[in-house]
């Protein structure tokens, strides 16, 4: 199973990236999808989720009208729109799968992603 994440770089403040994470080695339909971020310093954090069918949709409040997560099944690809993005939005960020109901812990998600970083200037 690999998860290949891409789309991270350096980004001003207010400006936009689209993350992507294509899947290999599964069924990526049958998985729910999350992004988490890791800053300096600090804890793994959920940012956003999407069930198997891409209808329902979950985000952290700081992410909330700011970031859209989606899914292409037929190309198993997931994706993070990230908009209007400020420096707090520095970090890694990951892309991980899950069987379960969109857990908003990492404890929950079975297969990951190498990461992408996303840097953020003022």
């Amino acid at each position: 199973v690999q998860l290949q994440a891409s789309g991270g770089g350096l980004v001003q403040a207010g400006g936009s990236l689209r993350l992507s994470c294509t899947v290999s080695g599964l069924h990526f339909h049958a998985y729910r999808m999350g992004w988490f971020r890791q800053a300096p310093g600090k804890e793994r954090e959920f940012v956003a989720g999407i069930n198997r069918g891409g209808d329902n949709t979950y985000y952290t409040d700081s992410v909330k009208g700011r970031f859209t997560i989606s899914r292409e099944n037929a190309k198993n690809t997931g994706y993070l729109q990230m908009n209007n993005l400020s420096r707090d939005d520095t970090a890694q960020y990951y892309c991980a799968l899950t069987p379960l109901p969109v857990p908003r812990t990492s404890d929950g998600y079975k297969y990951w992603g190498q990461g992408t970083l996303v840097t953020v200037s003022s």
